[in-house]
């Protein structure tokens, strides 16, 4: 593992601590310590979660572990979708907003949980009247919008695994996943919003679809207004005319608790993104808990998370454990600066947001654009902050806790991941003590450690998961040895997640990032193979090596160093050709910050280039051992180069 010294000791010196408002914590939903000891024994602590929810019949056993693969609540039947739904008609709820939602060019969209049935029934019957059945794929490609929830909805209510892909993401991207996924259906937009402009998700998912000769239907939702669209008969659909006339009345299929729910795309150490398998009863009880607890969701709460449903968070933390608690659920098309910096900050006060959840990466760009625009609105029904995708530092956890929730909000900074499913380390805000910058503890029923190559417990070394967790993925969509070598091959029976960690003095944990070759960029996980392989795609270069660099507001960027085709020389013109040929390829997230070319690479004398190296120069560090290199003059030359050009 390797860190920026001074920003860690920096972290782990962060002696503040906040105690939970008194009139918070007398009212929270978890006021006991006591949780931590009563979930020691963990099937029963699962167990109690699960009662919560409607089984159409009880499991027979609450586990079964068979490393690395487990069963949980094994014979039970349940819905995801009718526990999200169904469950919350015949009360208060039916009535009671489930969705409050706003495009970015301002329209807004608001749909009770009565409303909200017909709307995801009538989904469910479309896809039924197009031979979806119980098992098989459906692709989703859409903006943050309504449809976007429906369609997932829909998809779990007659027992169609979904797999969303984020709308930032390439045709090729969402090429591979539709066929990896072997999906027959894909819905998507003609377009979405952003920044003022439109995306054309309708146009992309064609030249996706193009290769993907397992698609037998595209339903397009009309949301960009684009004219004309590109239409092929026989295979595309409008949505609207497809529920014309459609009964939103749709039966719930009965679902065994380990049926597969959704199949969701992660970035690996390896070009070929990972398709991570959640299955039903055991993530559905993890996200509900979590969601309950962590967020100390009451009735009257206006919660919003303000994730993209093509992430994982969207799946669990804004459509499917929020739901499943019965809460009132913001959700946003567009960017958080248009029309300008305060967007977000409007809607807080326009919708009355009282729990707000929101990545360290959007927390440090509000930081640069200056306290006067949270400060022009109202956020006085803020009560609760949180924070994901990414570890937070204490300079923007206080910024947060001071300027946004007026220092009178608990912050909770979740860890957790695309595989976990659900939050795994958090704080609890109405018993937990606070520290800038740490996670606090697993999350009761959770059991983590800090474990050293030989599987020694250490108080600095990697994160392990010791026991499996409800929620945890079940494999990797066809490839189970993959799923074993990836996440079990550390340490026998034990979870490596890929984070590196250190525990302090009050037994909380600091997550300090990923000892892999996966970048956690903006809060979005990019395996630097796959980076690399699009660069080496371009006809210019030859050879092309990937590593992280500190950002100020993202966490972490992309820095490139590339050896082009001989004869051809680096200049600004190629560098910004590479920058868009990667966007194009995978997606604008993973375009390069910084591109830097060079005669050649740092290798050993095998030939192995020693990204460790590249890693040292983008940091700024100093050069770790190069005795290895079978020309230790390059890097050193690479270096001079590098900071000339950072300056």
């Amino acid at each position: 593992m390797t860190h920026d010294r001074a920003a860690l000791d920096a972290l782990l010196t962060e002696k503040r601590r906040f105690a939970p408002p008194p009139e918070f914590a007398a009212a929270a939903v978890v006021s006991d310590p006591a949780v931590y000891e009563r979930a020691e024994d963990f099937e029963a602590f699962w167990a109690g979660w699960a009662e919560e929810l409607d089984w159409f019949r009880k499991w027979d056993t609450v586990l079964e572990w068979n490393p690395p693969h487990a069963r949980w609540f094994d014979g039970g039947k349940l819905n995801v979708c009718h526990n999200c739904i169904d469950r919350h008609l015949d009360g208060p709820r039916r009535d009671r907003p489930a969705l409050l939602w706003e495009g970015e060019p301002g329209d807004r969209r608001t749909f009770t949980y009565a409303e909200l049935a017909q709307q995801v029934g009538r989904f469910a019957n479309v896809l039924r009247d197009l031979g979806v059945k119980k098992g098989d794929r459906v692709a989703i490609y859409l903006p943050m919008i309504p449809e976007a929830a429906f369609a997932m909805l829909a998809c779990a209510r007659i027992g169609a695994p979904h797999s969303v892909v984020f709308g930032g993401f390439s045709p090729d991207s969402l090429a591979d996943r539709i066929n990896d996924a072997d999906a027959r259906v894909l819905i998507t937009a003609d377009g979405g919003h952003r920044r003022g402009t439109i995306v054309p998700l309708k146009a992309n998912a064609d030249r996706a679809v193009a290769r993907c000769p397992g698609i037998e239907h595209v339903v397009v939702v009309a949301r960009g207004g684009l004219d004309p669209v590109d239409m092929v008969a026989g295979r595309d659909h409008w949505y609207h005319d497809l529920a014309d006339g459609v009964d939103g009345d749709c039966p719930a299929e009965v679902m065994d608790a380990e049926d597969i729910l959704y199949i969701l795309y992660t970035s690996g150490t390896t070009g070929k993104p990972k398709g991570v398998v959640h299955t039903t009863g055991g993530y559905l009880t993890q996200v509900h808990a979590t969601t309950k607890t962590v967020f100390d969701l009451k009735d009257d709460d206006i919660y919003w998370c303000t994730a993209d449903v093509g992430w994982v968070t969207g799946h669990s933390y804004i459509v499917y454990g929020p739901l499943a608690a019965g809460a009132t659920v913001v959700m946003y098309e567009g960017a958080p600066d248009w029309p300008d910096k305060g967007r977000f900050w409007k809607m807080c006060q326009d919708y009355g947001v009282t729990v707000f959840y929101t990545a360290p990466t959007a927390i440090r760009a509000f930081m640069q654009w200056g306290e006067e625009w949270p400060g022009g609105y109202d956020l006085g029904r803020l009560r609760l902050l949180g924070t994901v995708g990414e570890p937070i530092n204490p300079e923007a956890w206080m910024w947060y806790h001071r300027v946004i929730g007026k220092e009178s909000c608990p912050i909770v900074d979740t860890w957790w991941q695309t595989e976990t499913g659900g939050i795994m380390i958090t704080p609890l805000p109405g018993i937990t003590r606070t520290r800038p910058g740490s996670a606090c503890r697993a999350f009761p029923g959770i059991e983590t450690t800090l474990l050293n190559d030989a599987g020694e417990t250490v108080d600095a070394g990697y994160l392990a998961i010791t026991r499996p967790w409800p929620s945890m993925l079940r494999t990797i969509w066809g490839d189970d040895q993959r799923y074993r070598e990836t996440y079990w091959s550390k340490w026998d029976g034990v979870y490596f997640p890929g984070d590196g960690a250190k525990i302090d003095e009050d037994g909380y944990l600091w997550i300090l990032g990923r000892v892999d070759d996966v970048l956690n960029v903006a809060g979005h996980r990019i395996g630097t193979m796959e980076v690399e392989s699009a660069l080496v795609e371009h006809p210019a270069v030859a050879e092309a090596a990937v590593v992280g660099k500190t950002h100020a507001v993202k966490g972490q960027a992309i820095a490139a160093f590339v050896t082009l085709m001989g004869g051809r020389e680096g200049d600004e013109a190629l560098t910004a050709e590479l920058k868009a040929h990667v966007a194009s390829a995978i997606g604008p997230i993973a375009r390069p910050e910084a591109i830097l070319f060079a005669a050649d690479l740092p290798k050993t004398r095998s030939g192995k280039i020693m990204r460790r190296l590249l890693g040292d120069i983008a940091a700024g560090r100093a050069l770790g051992d190069t005795t290895t290199l079978a020309d230790p003059a390059v890097v050193q030359s690479l270096k001079d180069r590098y900071e000339a050009k950072e300056g």
